[in-house]
């Protein structure tokens, strides 16, 4: 299952809060019982528990990172589609530390940028950190299968996923929506982008949210369900 946190410091100058990534995945230790990790560069931190599945080998273990650890990513979730990806890769000169699905997905967006999603075939939530560029990509599969909630308030952007470990970062005050209460009353569930917490959201299915340079961004699709 695993489970994936971090936090973007609201100033390229700034530090992010690095206990507060610590406190997230220490709250999700049920998604990935087998082992944790952490990433900082600048105003970005990353933190990740794992389940071990596909590579059970330490060099499997994430965040990961590019040949010269300049781009760093952390996924939640199952690429299908991997083992074609990491051919082609390989034939561009790319070279991989482990067998793991998730280790595509930085050399893909070295090859692909912002655009590497649509190359993935998956249920994941991904957080890549691109250090050169001050860019951080969240990113949900195509129907929403893995979850991803977060925030943005004046410390800068938090996200996990899960509610309550989005929650142990202590950067949001536990406000409830009423809005999102309402909806649950009438609908029997929360629709995107609504959570149960005032200023809390859940990044929608087939989204990404891109910050770059200084700036949070908002949610943008990169995949609609055609009917033609």
């Amino acid at each position: 299952m695993c489970g994936i946190a971090g936090m973007l410091a609201a100033e390229l100058a700034a530090a992010p809060d690095m206990e507060a990534v610590q406190r997230m995945c220490d709250a999700m230790v049920h998604r990935g019982p087998d082992d944790h990790g952490y990433f900082r560069d600048g105003p970005c931190a990353l933190g990740h528990r794992r389940l071990s599945i596909i590579d059970l080998r330490p060099e499997a273990a994430q965040p990961m990172t590019n040949e010269d650890d300049s781009i760093a990513v952390i996924v939640n979730g199952e690429i299908y589609n991997f083992q074609a990806l990491r051919r082609e890769l390989e034939r561009k000169g790319h070279t991989f530390k482990s067998r793991s699905d998730s280790e595509v997905v930085v050399h893909l967006y070295e090859e692909e940028g912002v655009d590497f999603l649509d190359r993935l075939r998956g249920m994941y939530a991904i957080a890549l950190w691109d250090g050169p560029r001050k860019r951080l990509v969240l990113a949900r599969d195509r129907f929403g299968k893995k979850p991803l909630f977060y925030h943005v308030g004046a410390d800068g952007l938090v996200f996990a996923s899960e509610l309550g470990a989005l929650a142990a970062s202590g950067h949001f005050e536990r406000r409830p929506d009423i809005d999102a209460i309402d909806a649950f009353l009438c609908l029997q569930y929360v629709p995107s982008p609504l959570t149960g917490f005032t200023g809390v959201r859940k990044l929608p299915a087939g989204s990404r949210l891109v910050c770059e340079g200084g700036r949070i961004g908002e949610p943008k699709p990169y995949f609609r369900l055609r009917f033609d």
